[in-house]
């Protein structure tokens, strides 16, 4: 019998794969920038996100030795934060916070444009954060996190057809406000 990876347990004519430490570090720890950006997303609160991805670490490594049975451990750690955040999100402590802006802009950006840029930034999340739910995950997940289709139905349940439509609606209701926005400016000036 060969063993590739980790280490294997017999009990009572059942084997259990248990993943080790450095096979964690390796597959599951370079996720944690993902899980952060998409808690952040949906709390608003990055002390509240470093603390759910930190949940997460801990649930996955109490759980190493079922890691085997699921096919993406990356949709499924998605899954984890996507539920721990919904049900923090319940809580009334955390219900009405705003997401800060998270992305360091480059330096080699003219004021003007820095400016420009930062406030078509504010526009989107004002955007987004106007989207239903589902909606608000599903492009969160695709444009932000850059998920791919499978990933996004794993992660919210959803059919392949149901993120399609969700993604497809939820960016069309984006572009139209930012229109709407921009006409507005423009009839002003």
């Amino acid at each position: 019998m060969f063993f590739l990876r980790g280490v294997i347990f017999a009990t009572q004519h059942r084997l259990t794969y248990v993943m080790t430490s450095e096979e964690f570090k390796s597959e599951v720890l370079p996720i944690k920038n993902k899980l952060y950006r998409f808690a952040l997303r949906l709390l608003g609160d990055p002390e509240e996100a470093q603390d759910i991805v930190q949940e997460i670490f801990l649930r996955l490594w109490t759980k190493r030795d079922k890691l085997g049975e699921y096919r993406n451990i990356e949709a499924f750690s998605m899954t984890m934060t996507r539920n721990l955040c919904l049900d923090k999100l319940k809580s009334p402590a955390i219900r009405n916070k705003k997401l800060d802006d998270t992305r360091e802009m480059p330096d080699n950006r003219t004021p003007y444009t820095s400016t420009e840029t930062i406030d078509t930034m504010r526009l989107v999340k004002m955007a987004m954060d106007a989207l239903p739910e589902q909606q608000r995950m599903v492009i969160q997940l695709r444009d932000v996190e850059e998920c791919d289709f499978d990933e996004i139905a794993e992660i919210t349940g959803l059919s392949l057809n149901n993120v399609r439509v969700s993604l497809s609606r939820a960016r069309k209701k984006v572009r139209d406000t930012l229109i709407k926005i921009n006409n507005y400016e423009f009839s002003q000036n």
